[in-house]
C-alpha cells in the first residue's frame, strides 16, 4: 500500500492515478492518519436498443382508455 501526503498527492496526482489504474493501492493521508483511498471508477455497460425485445409482454388492453374512475384520479382540477 503506498500512502501520500495531500501535498505529494497533489503534486503527482497523474502518477498516482496512472498507479491506481495499474491496480496499485493508492491511499492519500492527512498527516500521518490514512484519509481517501484512491481507485479507479468501474465503466458503465452500454446500453442496446432493443435488449429487452422478446422478454417484456404487453396486455392485449394496455392501448385501451382508462376507465372514468381512473382518470379522475389523474385530474388536475
Amino acid at each position: 500500500m503506498a500512502q501520500f501526503s495531500v501535498h505529494d498527492a497533489k503534486t503527482n496526482l497523474s502518477r498516482l492515478i496512472a498507479e491506481a489504474l495499474a491496480g496499485g493501492d493508492v491511499v492519500i493521508a492527512s498527516g500521518n492518519v490514512p484519509a481517501v483511498r484512491l481507485v479507479p471508477v468501474s465503466p458503465r455497460g452500454k446500453r442496446t436498443f432493443g435488449a429487452l425485445k422478446g422478454k417484456i409482454a404487453l396486455d392485449a388492453g394496455f392501448n385501451d382508455p382508462l376507465p372514468d374512475d381512473e382518470l379522475a384520479g389523474w385530474s388536475l382540477d
